[in-house]
């Protein structure tokens, strides 16, 4: 389990990144770590990529159906011009940002910041995803999040896309994908 550093105020900021696969519980944890934060007094924001519309545009929400109200934001920058007054930003589905983000999470924890992203390290082809192997190298913390494979009932980091689709985004839950461990991955990609 994660546990939070003391903070002071002298101490620059850092970067948290949860990854995983899907059904993971990535946006679980990262609704976990602010609402922690929110109950020690800490400023938080939630940013979100605007192409993310599924359960509830303006806010984050777990499969569980957790929540917190976020924005969302089109352009990695957009979260630096809207975050100077907040102390804890998290971002969830990070892998959707461009390059950019990357060094809008640096210039945020650079000035103080507390910066906690969640995103899927992997593609739906296990290939590194979008802006998230970046992400991992700066962090200070990272944690990597398993969950189980429905064919296997074993350790599953792997999104296997049930659905043709050639493009590396899709926007789905469990009609659209399903968590596999690399020996069931391997065999679904075998049969397709």
């Amino acid at each position: 389990m994660f546990l939070e550093p003391e903070i002071t105020d002298n101490e620059c900021g850092w970067i948290e990144v949860i990854c995983g696969s899907m059904f993971s519980g990535k946006t679980e944890e990262l609704l976990r770590r602010l609402k922690r934060a929110q109950i020690a007094k800490q400023s938080i924001e939630v940013y979100k990529p605007a192409v993310d519309q599924r359960y509830d545009p303006e806010a984050v929400v777990s499969h569980d159906r957790n929540a917190l109200r976020a924005v969302p934001v089109s352009s990695a920058q957009q979260i630096l011009l809207m975050s100077s007054n907040v102390r804890v930003i998290g971002i969830d589905e990070a892998q959707f940002f461009d390059a950019e983000i990357v060094s809008v999470v640096n210039r945020l924890a650079n000035s103080g910041k507390r910066v906690i992203v969640a995103g899927l390290d992997m593609d739906y082809l296990g290939q590194p995803f979008g802006p998230m192997p970046q992400l991992l190298a700066i962090a200070e913390y990272v944690t990597k999040l398993h969950a189980i494979c429905t064919r296997t009932g074993g350790m599953a980091h792997f999104s296997y896309r049930l659905q043709e689709e050639g493009n590396q985004v899709l926007l789905g839950s469990e009609q659209e994908y399903e968590a596999l461990s690399r020996q069931a991955f391997e065999k679904a990609k075998l049969s397709d």
